[in-house]
């Protein structure tokens, strides 16, 4: 399987940040997918977790399977699921959050995670981003921009993958929108994959055509595409489009709710004897 590695500057910028303000935080918030709580953990969590105390929202419940959330919920401690987009469960989390604050100012905390898991929706949830951006904390880079509102002074910091993970942890990441799908080969391979998964698990209603058994998921990728007119000179499949089509689909909560991995689970799913799909890091 082909692979690059994004990791953009900004990234990096970002990480070297949070680790500049961390002593000046009273608590951390860390957002993953509600979908895949597990592959969308944040790469530095651990670490802060044996500074800070630090929460997880569980964002995008609203697109996951009722009872597995449920799971993971009791599996992890200190989480909360939430509908950012409708600011469900934002009065719980505020809960939470408000036994942290210090008598005597206002709470300092940071949201974190991997790329479009819902920081900036939990950020405006909490705090309207449109109030006036407060920098400059004593000992903390100037460049480094805080908002404050409602006695919460909030750093958004940007998305961190991890890029020492392995090629199969980024394909999870691609068919919910959180990492490039250049990383895991391009659109075609990472639909290809997710159907392949998708029959393993026996999650047919996930696929926007019937499911047909033993057909090769290239095949299946085909139908989809013409389904969604996906055609190109001579009636011709364009498969990355089709690709493009199903990932942003299934990505979206169209094709319905689903959690791709459950507490204790196989970390690996083998479709073949030389392949494997590491849906827990």
């Amino acid at each position: 399987m082909p692979r690059s590695v994004w990791y953009p500057g900004h990234m990096a910028k970002g990480k070297r940040v949070i680790h500049e303000i961390i002593s000046k935080l009273d608590v951390i918030v860390e957002v993953r997918d509600a979908r895949a709580p597990a592959s969308t953990s944040s790469p530095m969590i651990k670490g802060i977790a044996k500074v800070k105390p630090v929460i997880h929202v569980l964002s995008h419940k609203d697109l996951a399977d009722p009872e597995k959330l449920k799971l993971w919920l009791k599996e992890l401690k200190f989480t909360y699921a939430a509908d950012l987009r409708n600011k469900s469960g934002i009065s719980f989390i505020r809960a939470a959050l408000t036994k942290f604050r210090p008598e005597h100012r206002e709470l300092r905390l940071a949201v974190v995670g991997i790329p479009n898991v819902g920081k900036s929706l939990l950020l405006n949830a909490l705090i309207n981003k449109s109030s006036a951006v407060v920098g400059n904390l004593p000992g903390v880079t100037k460049s480094v921009n805080f908002y404050k509102n409602a006695g919460m002074l909030i750093f958004d910091s940007p998305g961190i993958l991890d890029p020492h993970a392995e090629k199969n942890a980024h394909l999870i990441l691609s068919w919910l929108g959180c990492a490039k799908a250049e990383v895991v080969g391009g659109f075609e391979n990472a639909a290809v994959m997710l159907i392949k998964f998708l029959a393993h698990k026996k999650l047919y209603a996930l696929l926007p055509v019937e499911y047909i058994p033993d057909e090769l998921p290239e095949l299946t990728l085909e139908r989809i595409g013409r389904k969604t007119g996906c055609l190109i000179s001579g009636g011709r499949v364009n498969t990355e489009l089709a690709g493009q089509k199903f990932i942003d689909s299934f990505s979206s909560g169209r094709l319905g709710t689903v959690c791709l991995e459950v507490p204790g689970e196989e970390p690996a799913l083998k479709f073949g004897d030389d392949e494997a799909v590491d849906v827990v890091r």
